[in-house]
Order: C-alpha cells, then structure tokens, then sequence
C-alpha cells in the first residue's frame, strides 16, 4: 500500500509540473488518472471501434440531411418539432457545406460497461468535444509511474493521435489549396481546457490564435503575424457556436471572428468542428439514434443506448417523476456535464426543485 500511494504521489508530481491540471470550482486541481488500469482486451476494443464508427457516420449523415433537404424529417423518422425546438440547431448553418463534406472532425463519445458486460454509449458529443490531451498524458504518465505494465503487455499506442488529428483537418481545407493552414482558436487562458489546446497546437505544429488574432475580409479568414497577414484554410476551433461569429451569434461575443460563418459559407474555410453539430447531440436527439442508423446506413445499431426516458411523454413523465432518487437527469442542451443531477447522489433539497423544473419545460 505504501508503494501505491508513493506511486500516485509520483503522478501528482507529474501532473503539476506539466501543468496538466483543469478548472473545478475556480480551483486548478490535477487532473484525476486511476492507476489501476481498466484493460480492454482486442476484440472488445474492435467492437467499441466498429460501433462508435458506425455512430458517428449516422450522425454526420444527419447533419448533412438536416440542414439539406432534412429528409429525415419529411420521412418521419424525426419530427420537425423536435428538431427546431433543439436550442443548437442553428439556423446558420443551413446550405453550408464543408469542403470534404465532414461536419464531424472529433466526436467524444461516452461508453459505460453495464452488469452484463455489455457496452452502451451514454452520450454523443460533437461540438467541440475536449479530452484527447489528457488521454494522451495520461498514457505517458503511466509508463513513468508503472513501466513494468508496458514492458510485459502489447498495449495499443496512442502517440500518433496529434498526427492523426493533424491529417484531418489539414484534409477539410478547400480543395485548392496545397498547403492548407490550421490553426487552433481558443477563447484564452482562462478557459479550464486551456491546457489542451497549448498542448495540441504545440503537437500538431500549428499556430494558436485567438479571436483577435483573426480578421475576415472578402470571404476569406487571415491571421495577423508579425510579418504580417497569412490565409487561414482551416479552424479548428475550441469555443462554441454562441461566440464564433458576432455577425451570426452574440453580438457582443468578443472571442470570435466576424464574418467566418460567411467565409465558410462560400467554401474559402473550413470550420471543424462544423457550426451546428450541437443538433445531433442533443440528448432528446439521443434516444433516437439508433434510428437514424438504421435510416441512413441501413444497419442494426452494433451499440446500443442506455435506457432513456423522454419527459414530453406523460407516462415517461410521471413514471421519472415517481423516481427522481433512482434516476440520473441531463438537460438536453448542455455538454461537460454541466446541469447533471445524479438522483441516487442528490441531495433531498435538489430533489424537492426538480418536479416544478421538469414540469416548467419537459422537452429541456
């Protein structure tokens, strides 16, 4: 036991010197790694790869429907309703089409284990999903604190992930352009994924910008150097759609650069994550899912959901109602777990505010 925690004391170390910390309650903490390892075995790894996969190009299939001919919902699959009602679907973002026809450049999608042993995925996340660094440290602080389990186990590398990450942006630019600039635009130092987007950009080679930094003329996105201004082909951007484009969004957004909804209109930029995608991870979206893999790809889902219940059903509603201490509750428009109540966690206080929350706005 002593040399356990001597090797998480070693961790620790690790994390705060590299910085490798996040933001919880205006608190900088390190970031949190079990040491003891969760192993998944090759053929389990091959079904979660072959179903998040499938997952993601059902919903790259959607958003391109949707903000096309949405002939999902002139189908009947979705109801128009629940599609327009989605605080994230953008509006904006109808009859822009990527370069390479890819919305979906990094999808973070949550996998639980239940009792069975069965993988279900909890959520879908696709606007500016964050993590990859981390995974990445994680792995490396591992091999320092426990080298042994790499020295006698084939464990799958992850030190090309940057590359990989790299390779497809570079791959969304315009088709004219041969040597596509990238740059990753944050919203500053005071975002709690900061860390993450220094490290990335320093991975990737490529330059890190903010808002202020870039400026939109005649359709076309240009960073200002000190030599002066360069063309930008692609954005990987880490802030959300609200504060992308003042002349779309917020008017008062100041972490942004007007006109870039514009310049990704005419095809001079490519945006990844594309505006919009918050739409398809909406969790009322969620349930549906499996349909839409069903729809677009004409394939039995290979993962499934995790039970859910919708709350604009009234035998759903009072069922969950019934049940708020045994139930987890989202609200359908966030991400991070923001809004999250754990029931069996909660404490009896939140419980007693939840009924008149739900019954206020069932479809939130």
């Amino acid at each position: 036991m002593e040399e356990f925690e001597a090797r998480g004391r070693v961790r620790d170390h690790a994390f705060r010197d590299q910085g490798i910390t996040f933001s919880l309650s205006g608190e900088e903490r390190p970031f949190p790694l079990d040491l003891v390892p969760r192993i998944v075995p090759r053929h389990e790894w091959e079904t979660i790869e072959a179903g998040v996969s499938q997952r993601v190009l059902a919903l790259e299939a959607f958003l391109a429907d949707l903000y096309g001919n949405a002939e999902v919902v002139r189908d009947g699959v979705l109801s128009r309703r629940l599609v327009v009602t989605s605080s994230q679907f953008c509006r904006a973002a109808a009859g822009v089409e990527p370069p390479n026809h890819v919305r979906i450049h990094v999808a973070g999608v949550d996998v639980v284990r239940d009792p069975e042993g069965r993988y279900l995925v909890l959520e879908d996340n696709l606007r500016t999903p964050s993590g990859i660094s981390y995974v990445i440290e994680n792995r490396r602080a591992m091999t320092h604190v426990f080298p042994e389990l790499f020295a006698s186990h084939r464990v799958r590398p992850l030190s090309d992930i940057p590359i990989r990450l790299l390779e497809a942006l570079r791959k969304a630019a315009p088709p004219d352009r041969n040597d596509p600039a990238v740059v990753l635009l944050t919203p500053g130092v005071a975002n709690p994924a900061y860390f993450e987007h220094v490290f990335l950009a320093r991975q990737m080679g490529v330059e890190l910008v903010e808002g202020r930094d870039l400026v939109c003329r005649d359709g076309v996105v240009y960073m200002r150097t000190t030599e002066g201004e360069t063309r930008v082909d692609v954005v990987y951007r880490r802030l959300d759609d609200d504060y992308l484009d003042p002349l779309q969004f917020r008017p008062d957004s100041l972490l942004g650069c007007p006109g870039i909804v514009g310049a990704a209109r005419l095809g001079n930029v490519a945006i990844a994550n594309a505006v919009g995608n918050g739409v398809a991870d909406d969790k009322a979206i969620y349930p549906h899912v499996p349909a839409l893999i069903r729809y677009y790809l004409g394939e039995a889902p290979i993962l499934d959901n995790v039970g859910t219940y919708s709350l604009e059903d009234p035998d759903q509603l009072k069922f969950v109602l019934s049940n708020l201490d045994q139930l987890v509750l989202k609200p359908v428009d966030s991400s991070g777990g923001h809004g999250l109540v754990i029931g069996p966690q909660a404490s009896d206080r939140t419980l007693a505010a939840l009924p008149e929350r739900i019954r206020a706005n069932p479809r939130n």
